[in-house]
């Protein structure tokens, strides 16, 4: 039996299509991973997989990647997680890969190799306490971790693995601590939020993606600053 929504869409629902979505970044955190490369030195990587429950988290991150092997070798990272106001500096390093030989499906995106992303993000090493990655001194949020299990993901085939991480110790700057609690204030903590390959803080796109850029997404989006100083002439 036909419903009233049926008959009458316009009325009781929105109309829904299938596009067949070749992306499904529908909006997460932006992490910057530090992690040790076998030489001793310093890998950072951006990445937008992770999502967190209690004092763990789930990281997806691409098996061609610098930061995939060194979690498989070295079993720690940091999750460092960056402001909506570092947006440039994480955009330095969109396209960039810590592995000497760039896979070739990354260096048809752009991608070419950096062997010092700190320098190229203009980020600053700072020492960790329980770990040997370093974390990145100008992220709010530092979460020094340690990897628990690995999963292979991504199909018959994976292409990806899923990391389980523990949080063994979150630096947090101290203006986001609400006073007198152990909780981040949610109305003065401003994550990065990278949604379908765009950077987004506030609810507003803040920067045009690199990323988007080499993944060709059809997207023409300008900075708040920009609309805001368009509105005003």
């Amino acid at each position: 039996m036909a419903s009233f929504f049926d008959s009458h869409p316009a009325k009781g629902k929105r109309m829904h299509v299938v596009p067949g979505l070749k992306v499904l970044y529908f909006g997460t955190p932006v992490v910057l991973i530090s992690s040790r490369n076998e030489d001793g030195t310093a890998n950072l990587a951006p990445m937008s997989s992770a999502w967190w429950l209690g004092q763990s988290c789930m990281l997806g991150l691409g098996n061609s990647g610098q930061t995939t092997a060194n979690l498989l070798r070295e079993r720690e990272c940091v999750l460092n997680l960056p402001s909506s106001a570092m947006v440039d500096a994480v955009d330095r390093i969109a396209l960039t890969t810590g592995k000497s030989a760039v896979p070739d499906h990354k260096a048809k995106q752009g991608y070419r190799y950096e062997p010092d992303k700190f320098s190229a993000a203009q980020l600053t090493e700072q020492t960790s306490e329980l770990v040997r990655a370093p974390r990145v001194a100008e992220c709010p949020v530092q979460l020094e971790c340690r990897v628990v299990s690995t999963h292979p993901f991504g199909g018959p085939t994976p292409h990806a693995t899923a990391f389980q991480v523990e949080v063994l110790r979150a630096h947090v700057e101290e203006d986001l601590i609400i006073p007198g609690t152990h909780y981040v204030d949610p109305l003065g903590w401003d994550p990065l939020i990278m949604k379908f390959c765009e950077f987004f803080g506030g609810g507003h796109s803040v920067h045009p993606s690199k990323l988007a850029e080499g993944w060709k997404m059809p997207h023409q989006l300008q900075p708040v600053a920009v609309r805001a100083g368009a509105a005003r002439r």
